[in-house]
């Protein structure tokens, strides 16, 4: 059986909002993969994408964005971090400043000094299915349960809306 981590799960059950933690080989963890092979919408899944700054101070941001969308990173991701630059971190990055690897990557239980800007279109689903901290899990939740993040922040146009087949899969 599969799960999510330990503090993750302890999370979740701190909340009032029911969850899922749903089982997933770590070779299928990628979003699309993921979707296609365990019958999931790809419009209620959620990438947690982590951007960093490629000028000027480093900084760093997790964007949660729907799976049909592609994050806005050249107008109003870059933009909102004060950057000239950014870019998708490298796997190395990610894991280094988030403890998950590229394909679970949860906005949940993150350092309390990362920001995490979720899409408007991700708060508008009845649920999301998200990383669930490693590769061989998700997780299904109310997309209210982001809002209990401390440095989450609900950004207007941080995706660009587009057709599923011209979908992005980072998360």
């Amino acid at each position: 059986m599969s799960d999510t981590l330990p503090q993750i799960r302890d999370f979740l059950e701190q909340t009032d909002h029911s969850f899922e933690i749903l089982p997933c080989d770590p070779e299928l963890a990628d979003t699309a993969v993921f979707c296609d092979h365990y019958g999931i919408a790809l419009e209620n899944s959620a990438n947690a994408i982590l951007v960093r700054s490629k000028t000027g101070e480093r900084k760093f941001v997790i964007c949660v964005l729907l799976a049909t969308d592609r994050l806005n990173t050249n107008h109003t991701v870059r933009k909102k971090m004060g950057a000239r630059k950014v870019s998708f971190a490298s796997a190395d990055e990610t894991r280094e400043t988030t403890g998950m690897e590229i394909g679970g990557v949860t906005p949940l239980c993150l350092p309390d000094d990362l920001p995490i800007w979720i899409d408007d279109a991700v708060m508008q689903c009845d649920y999301v299915v998200l990383g669930g901290g490693n590769r061989t899990s998700k997780l299904k939740v109310d997309p209210r349960v982001l809002l209990l993040q401390p440095t989450t922040e609900v950004v207007v146009g941080l995706a660009k809306h587009s057709p599923p087949e011209q979908a992005t899969d980072s998360g």
